[in-house]
C-alpha cells in the first residue's frame, strides 16, 4: 500500500453519524486506505510484539497518515491511546532502528469530531481551552516521533448535523484529506521528495 492510511478510532463505527459517514467519504478517494481500529481491536488489547509489529508494517508502507476519531472528555479515545502506547513504543524504543526511523517524515494529519459547538473550544468558552490546546499531547508525540504535522480537520456538532449538513461535512472532509494528500505527495518520508 501506498498513499494515505486513514486509522478510524471510534467505539462503534456502526453507531456513528459523522465519523461513519467520513470513512465512507475517504474510501471513495484513490490510494486511500481506511481502518476501523476498534474493528481491528474489540477488546482494545494491542499486543507489542505480534499486533503491534503488523500495525508498524501497515503504518510503513503509507505515505501520509491520518488519525481520524471523537474528541472524548478532552482528550482521544482509550484505543487511540493504548495503541499509541503498543505501537509507538515498540516502534520508538523496542526497535527503532528498523521501525521509528523509517517512519520519520512521515506527514500526518488529525481529524476530529466534537460535539459541541465551536463558540466552546475558545478561552472564553464552555471548555476553556481551544481544540488546538486540546491536541497539544499528539502534537508533541508527532513532534517526538518526527511525523510532519498537517492542519487538523475539525467538525463541530458532529452528532446533531442535520441529513444535508451531515452530506455537506462529508464532503468537506473528503476535499480536506484530498488537500492533505495533494500537499503530501508520494516520497516525502524525511521530507524529501522521490
Amino acid at each position: 500500500m501506498s498513499g494515505t492510511l486513514v486509522l478510524v478510532f471510534h467505539r462503534d463505527l456502526s453507531t456513528s453519524r459523522a465519523n461513519a459517514a467520513f470513512a465512507a467519504a475517504a474510501r471513495s478517494l484513490p490510494d486511500t486506505d481506511v481502518v476501523d481500529m476498534q474493528a481491528r481491536y474489540p477488546d482494545a488489547r494491542i499486543d507489542m510484539s505480534t499486533d503491534a509489529a503488523d500495525d508498524a508494517a501497515m503504518l510503513l508502507q503509507a505515505d501520509r497518515i491520518v488519525l481520524q476519531f471523537p474528541i472524548q472528555w478532552y482528550s482521544v479515545p482509550a484505543l487511540l491511546k493504548a495503541w499509541q502506547d503498543a505501537v509507538l513504543t515498540r516502534m520508538y524504543y523496542v526497535v527503532a532502528a528498523s521501525e521509528g526511523d523509517r517512519l520519520v517524515g512521515t506527514p500526518v494529519m488529525v481529524i476530529v469530531t466534537a460535539g459541541n459547538v465551536a463558540a466552546a473550544y475558545e478561552r472564553t468558552g464552555q471548555n476553556h481551552y481551544t481544540l488546538d490546546e486540546i491536541l497539544t499531547p499528539l502534537k508533541a508525540t508527532a513532534h517526538r516521533c518526527g511525523l510532519p504535522w498537517y492542519e487538523p480537520h475539525v467538525t463541530f456538532e458532529a452528532d446533531r448535523l442535520s441529513r444535508d449538513a451531515l452530506a455537506d461535512a462529508a464532503i468537506d472532509y473528503r476535499n480536506a484529506l484530498a488537500a492533505f494528500a495533494e500537499a503530501t505527495p508520494v516520497g516525502m518520508r524525511n521530507g524529501k521528495a522521490a
